[in-house]
């Protein structure tokens, strides 16, 4: 069985994943500029779901486990 570290297909993806974020310098905001300008004119119809709501901060007291 193929596991994930040698399998092919996952390590083209890898490749090519890398090659694309190569061009623009592993700059996360300029990849995903480029990606939605590929989608913007794709013609198609992508879903873009609202952003979820940032959860309520908790103390530090709260957080600790009881001894």
């Amino acid at each position: 069985m193929k596991t994930p570290t040698n399998d092919p297909i996952v390590a083209e993806v890898r490749a090519v994943r890398d090659k694309h974020a190569a061009q623009f310098g592993y700059d996360i905001k300029e990849i995903f500029k480029n990606i939605r300008a590929r989608q913007k004119s794709s013609g198609r119809k992508y879903v873009r779901y609202p952003a979820r709501p940032v959860a309520a901060t908790t103390t530090s007291a709260s957080t600790k486990k009881a001894r």
